[in-house]
């Protein structure tokens, strides 16, 4: 059967394959067109995601659409999913086998979707390519992996709650339209790529 963004969906509202299930009203695969070229990995649903099963529509998502206007972007241009598909209780961090449980979700979802560019909001998204970065020292540096750009960023849940990171996290989103127009002649020249498990290397050009 042909996988589709849906029949994913479907199965992550359905989805037993870890503790998250018992405390979830709704599953939250995430939303967007299936040819976005910017992806938005964050890291786990909320209280507000949970009961719309929507991702990112509380504080944190009116500060993310704040920051895509600021790029003249809206959300329906950019497909927004999480680490872990249903909520950790008490908005707690999502433990390492809730994330290996949504692991293939996530894998389908990038294989359909093929985006030109993957941002991580989080620590949580970010370990996925960078396993033993620290996020102060990374955002805002795009790498070219698997064939794509991936730009780490912190989560806009983080600027809120810390105010002095809102000028970092907006100075990183302002650098989104640039960096996207370069990436076909990125790829041009990305025959042998490193897949997501071996170490990056960073982008010349930027």
């Amino acid at each position: 059967m042909t996988d589709t963004l849906e029949k994913i969906a479907e199965e992550v509202r359905a989805c037993a394959a870890c503790e998250l299930h018992h405390s979830r009203a709704l599953g939250v695969p995430g939303v967007g067109p299936a040819n976005a070229e910017i992806m938005f990995i964050g890291e786990g649903p909320g209280f507000h995601e949970n009961q719309q099963g929507q991702p990112f529509v509380g504080a944190a998502g009116d500060y993310l659409n704040e920051l895509l206007q600021l790029i003249g972007l809206s959300r329906q241009d950019t497909f927004i999913t999480n680490v872990v598909k249903c909520r950790p209780p008490g908005n707690r961090d999502p433990l390492p086998e809730e994330i290996e449980a949504c692991k293939a979700f996530l894998d389908r979802q990038i294989v359909l979707i093929n985006p030109k560019m993957i941002i991580t909001l989080g620590r949580y998204s970010m370990a996925r390519w960078f396993p033993s970065a620290r996020i102060s020292k990374v955002h805002g540096q795009a790498r070219r992996m698997g064939g794509r750009l991936i730009y780490p960023m912190y989560h806009p849940a983080a600027a809120l709650h810390q105010p002095s990171l809102r000028p970092l996290l907006e100075e990183d989103f302002r650098r989104i339209p640039e960096l996207l127009r370069q990436v076909d002649s990125i790829a041009e020249a990305a025959e042998d790529e490193e897949p997501p498990e071996e170490q990056p290397r960073q982008l010349s050009l930027f």
